[in-house]
């Protein structure tokens, strides 16, 4: 009886390694990829330092991290390098390589606001992390609420 069963789990497992017709298909590497950080606001400003990291079991060869605010930002700024507009309230960055419980990758943006609003809220979100699956998504997902005091607010 213990043969069958062992027998049994090594077809289970074969089958969800093997498609339809018994061919190959690939599996996605795993890995944690993490943003942590904090947000400011203040006369218009908005100030960003982020950390993304990968607890993995997988490395990473890059990702993309989306930065969402409530409010329009000013159209006339440059963004760092590793940086695009995704919208006028959506700036996208990438991590660079991630290495499995590797350093840490730091950003730092400064930002303007299109008026001066009394707060704002900031979404960050894994966009992309070349493909891997990550089944832990609360350390990757954030809302932030910011008001306008010029003070640092942890996420």
């Amino acid at each position: 009886m213990t043969l069958l069963r062992r027998g049994l789990s090594f077809v289970v497992a074969a089958m969800s390694v093997l498609g339809a017709g018994g061919a190959a298909v690939a599996v996605a590497p795993e890995a944690d990829v993490a943003h942590h950080g904090h947000v400011s606001l203040w006369q218009g400003r908005v100030g960003v330092l982020l950390t993304s990291e990968n607890h993995g079991p997988s490395s990473l060869s890059g990702g993309t991290v989306r930065l969402e605010f409530s409010v329009p930002l000013a159209a006339d700024q440059d963004l760092p390098p590793a940086c695009l507009w995704g919208g006028d309230r959506v700036v996208l960055c990438g991590t660079g390589a991630l290495r499995a419980a590797g350093a840490a990758r730091q950003l730092s943006l400064e930002l303007r606001t299109a008026g001066e609003p009394e707060e704002l809220t900031v979404m960050v979100d894994t966009v992309w992390n070349g493909g891997a699956t990550d089944r832990n998504p609360g350390n990757h997902r954030h809302e932030v609420l910011v008001p306008a005091t010029g003070d640092p607010y942890v996420f």
